[in-house]
């Protein structure tokens, strides 16, 4: 065989792959993170959460807040168990049994999957949005500025998270922004308040990296102004770190949520059998710890539900870690 001959085959190899079609860096990331079976199963595990929230109407099959009066008094028990007491024993009319005043805890368990994911979603953009911000102006501009945004971000953050949120939830709860959208918008601006100095520290130090790149350095060369070379050059490098911080953000709101609840100073509970935001899952371990004994499953069915949700979004978070790192192997 010629060398012509055994040169041939790496030849048309190569030219395959210089006609392949290049891939983005988001499609490669999306090729690594299938390859990941646990963070699939927890994006569609949140994807099957989103949709019970969006269609609680119709999924529950009774109202979370307006009780069945034959059933007050008595708490029934989940559906496969029975009771001496027939106005204890299970029913597939309640899978997960009642509470005292009647209230289905099936139908309570699925309003609250909103409270929680609009809980998550919400102070995680805001968190994100404000981290960002301070982040990138840290980073790019420098000097005086980046030392006074950071010694601002090491005051915030030497505040204790939770301790935090308790004072902030104590003090105005009673206030006309603590009964604002039923405490919904002081649970958002307590979460918000403290939790994006992380998200500021991650971005200042992409940005004091990339803006050394060589691609910058040609941008800057080239005359194009500086708050371009920001949000077209710079901040689309540093999106990769963000979305993965977001998506472990989400789940700490959640149980910060269910703390507050389970303590007593979270989302007000409402007595108006429309409200889009009933309970929630916090709510319910609360109600369900003074009836442990009696009608275990109030607090077995929330605990649970906030596990899942948990892991869904920490198996998630490690899928795109893995997927939007530039050392994987494509």
């Amino acid at each position: 065989m010629s060398t012509a001959e055994a040169a041939r085959p790496f030849d048309r190899e190569s030219v395959a792959l210089l006609q392949r079609p290049p891939r983005s860096l988001w499609s490669d990331a999306w090729r690594r993170l299938k390859r990941n079976k646990m963070a699939i199963a927890g994006l569609v595990y949140i994807i099957f959460l989103a949709i019970v929230a969006i269609a609680a109407p119709v999924l529950a099959p009774h109202n979370p807040i307006r009780g069945n009066v034959r059933e007050a008094g008595a708490y029934r028990q989940a559906a496969w168990l029975e009771d001496p007491n027939p106005k204890k024993s299970g029913t597939w009319e309640y899978p997960l049994g009642t509470d005292s005043v009647g209230r289905d805890i099936f139908s309570r368990l699925i309003y609250g999957t909103r409270v929680s994911l609009v809980v998550g979603f919400i102070p995680m953009i805001i968190t994100t949005i404000i981290g960002t911000f301070v982040g990138l102006a840290a980073g790019f501009l420098g000097g005086t500025m980046d030392n006074v945004l950071m010694r601002f971000t090491d005051v915030v953050y030497a505040f204790p998270d939770l301790l935090f949120f308790i004072i902030m939830m104590t003090s105005l709860r009673e206030t006309w922004i603590g009964n604002l959208w039923n405490g919904f918008l002081l649970l958002f601006v307590s979460l918000s308040i403290v939790t994006w100095v992380g998200v500021a520290r991650l971005v200042r130090g992409q940005v004091l990296s990339l803006k050394e790149k060589e691609f910058v350095e040609a941008a800057r060369a080239i005359g194009v102004r500086p708050w371009k070379i920001v949000t077209r050059h710079i901040l689309p490098n540093t999106l990769g770190p963000i979305i993965v911080l977001g998506a472990f953000a989400v789940p700490r709101a959640i149980i910060a949520e269910a703390i507050l609840s389970y303590l007593g100073i979270g989302v007000k509970p409402t007595t108006n059998p429309n409200a889009p935001f009933p309970t929630s899952w916090g709510d319910m371990i609360l109600q369900g710890k003074v009836s442990m004994d009696s009608q275990p499953w109030m607090l077995i069915a929330p605990s649970i539900a906030i596990a899942l949700i948990t892991l869904a979004f920490t198996f998630l978070g490690d899928g795109l870690r893995d997927a939007l790192d530039p050392r994987e192997q494509i």
